[in-house]
């Protein structure tokens, strides 16, 4: 999933590690806990390796976006090349169990916009899939098992089946969207406010900041 950002991002324009370490962190918003950083050189150094990415000039990019005291690793401009296209090109139309997690989904939903519309309904729809499941197997702990748990961890269960029964009913809004040709900012009269396309999906036990606090 972070080699796909990065040739992701990477194809915007070229960018020092700094920058990217940034960028991610703006782009993959709520989700981006669940990509380590310390990952990032030894990442860059493979895709290198594989010929996906190059080192370009240092004034290929503004440099005044770089601390004056950051290393040399720090300062160098990484570029995509031709073949690393073609990389991000087939890593963003795989649709496998991989790209339902909450990770993989996440990434993948942040170039939703490079992404074409039957490729981004595959993964709406096995995300959706995969929410339910999770819904379903809280249902079934609360269901069976609450009279057993502590009030603490009643309520954590409680909160997570709401986290799951929200985003069910986002990624419905999402499908629906999609089916009709419609973007998630577009207004929505069927299907209630459309979220806007800055939405990052939340796994359970975390609310969105961009979803309204429950009544």
């Amino acid at each position: 999933m972070l080699e796909l950002a990065i040739l992701g991002l990477l194809q915007e324009s070229p960018m020092h590690g700094y920058e990217l370490r940034k960028e991610l962190a703006a782009k993959l918003g709520a989700i981006r806990a669940a990509i380590s950083y310390g990952s990032l050189y030894p990442t860059l150094r493979r895709l290198q390796a594989a010929g996906w990415i190059a080192e370009a000039t240092e004034t290929s990019v503004t440099t005044e976006l770089v601390p004056a005291l950051t290393s040399r690793r720090g300062r160098v401009v990484y570029k995509i090349t031709a073949e690393g296209k073609e990389r991000f090109a087939e890593l963003i139309a795989q649709t496998g169990p991989e790209t339902y997690e909450d990770t993989g989904f996440g990434v993948h939903f942040a170039f939703f916009a490079r992404t074409d519309q039957a490729t981004r309904l595959r993964i709406l729809e096995g995300r959706r899939r995969k929410i339910e499941e999770r819904r379903e197997g809280l249902r079934d702990v609360l269901g069976r098992a609450a009279e057993r748990l502590d009030a603490y961890t009643l309520e954590l269960q409680r909160h997570g089946l709401d986290a799951c029964e929200r985003e069910v009913r986002w990624l419905e809004e999402l499908i629906a969207n999609e089916r009709s040709g419609r973007s998630p900012s577009a207004p929505d009269s069927g299907v209630g406010g459309a979220p806007s396309t800055e939405i990052s999906p939340s796994p359970p036990g975390q609310q969105s900041s961009t979803e309204p606090e429950r009544p």
